[in-house]
């Protein structure tokens, strides 16, 4: 009878065991939950706590949604079916393309990570930081002295109720930046704040996208959250260099469109007008005048050669904060003419600009000219690296 019992225990136990799952289930909260909660007792301990870092940092940058509910379903739908090492080599590669300091084979970082929030915070918690508020502090990144800043640097900072900067290590607070202009939302970004040193986040001028800017300002949105806090800070009208946003390169329209065959579809009582005649000028001699004019401080005879949207008004153009009026001398080294085809044409340039500081920087630009009036305008500047 002893034996009976034992071997029905020793059965019973063997079937508890093999009834843990060993990949995700994702049909649902609970079953996802619960296979999440069997994988990982099934690890060593510390290997218990990297699988949880790793959790943690494939929902908070491995999936897009709004709110822990959502995250958690986009989460169990990414992961179903995958199994521990798979999870580790998923969380790695998300690591790396957010620029985290992290890795699954390294020491625990993050802390006592649960993205499924049923544990309560413990003495322990490096994520349970008594802050008060929430700075932002924004820094420009220097440009040339022809377009200036190419985008901003913006760095938030966890404060006491003094405004001081707290210390703290080993966190990782997940932290949200929201750029919008004009009431309209243009991007979200994401990343882990570890401790003070914190670098924050760049935006570069030329990933947004001009027509969606509003007066050259943007309103920047950080949020970041504790244990016990959802701090977050906004603001409103940062200016921006419009000159430096992303402009997208005007549609090609092919000649088979643009202009029909008279001759087989002719408008009766309508002469077809001819072809534009071909520019006979040197469109070199449009960018070298050009260059001449900044040069000598000539900016309205320097703005009447182009008609670039990108440059605004005369007073935007000769700006000597933000435009060609910073510029002293120009000294050109090598212009050619890569492209002049029908009626447009590319020009490049390799030149040394000096500004009204002293600053001299060595430039290669791409100058886009189309036909205007028998004559050449500059409609594109691009700065080649």
């Amino acid at each position: 009878m002893k034996y009976i019992k034992y071997v029905f225990l020793t059965a019973l136990l063997i079937l508890t065991v093999s009834c843990k799952k060993t990949s995700v289930d994702g049909s649902s909260r609970k079953s996802f939950q619960e296979s999440i909660n069997d994988m990982a007792s099934s690890l060593p301990t510390l290997k218990q706590v990297k699988f949880n870092e790793a959790l943690y940092i494939l929902k908070t940058f491995g999936v897009e949604a709004d709110g822990d509910v959502a995250e958690i379903a986009a989460l169990g739908k990414l992961l179903d079916g995958k199994k521990t090492n798979e999870i580790f080599a998923m969380a790695d590669e998300v690591a790396k393309k957010n620029g985290i300091a992290w890795s699954s084979t390294a020491p625990p970082s993050l802390g006592e990570m649960n993205i499924f929030g049923n544990e309560s915070a413990s003495e322990k918690d490096p994520n349970d930081i008594d802050a008060a508020s929430l700075g932002i502090f924004v820094r420009n990144i220097a440009g040339d002295s022809l377009t200036g800043s190419k985008g901003l640097v913006i760095t938030p900072q966890l404060l006491d109720n003094r405004g001081n900067k707290v210390d703290f290590e080993g966190a990782a607070l997940e932290t949200i930046m929201e750029i919008s202009s004009g009431g309209n939302k243009i991007s979200t970004s994401k990343n882990l704040m570890q401790d003070p040193t914190f670098r924050g986040f760049t935006i570069m001028y030329s990933k947004l996208p001009k027509e969606k800017i509003y007066e050259d300002r943007i309103d920047i949105k950080v949020t970041v959250k504790t244990t016990k806090k959802l701090l977050q800070m906004i603001k409103t009208g940062v200016a921006v260099n419009g000159q430096a946003l992303y402009t997208p390169p005007p549609s090609v329209v092919s000649d088979s469109t643009q202009i029909q065959n008279p001759e087989i579809n002719p408008t009766p009582g309508v002469e077809t007008p001819a072809a534009p005649a071909k520019v006979t000028a040197d469109p070199k001699n449009t960018v070298t005048k050009f260059l001449s004019n900044l040069s000598s401080q000539n900016f309205k005879a320097a703005y009447e050669a182009a008609e670039n949207p990108n440059w605004g008004s005369y007073d935007k153009f000769s700006n000597p904060n933000s435009g060609f009026g910073s510029v002293k001398n120009i000294n050109v080294k090598n212009i050619s003419v890569p492209y002049n085809k029908d009626n447009s044409a590319n020009v490049n340039v390799t030149y040394d600009v000096t500004d009204k500081n002293g600053k001299t920087t060595s430039l290669n630009v791409t100058y886009g000219l189309k036909a205007v009036n028998n004559n050449w305008k500059i409609t594109t500047y691009k700065i080649n690296n």
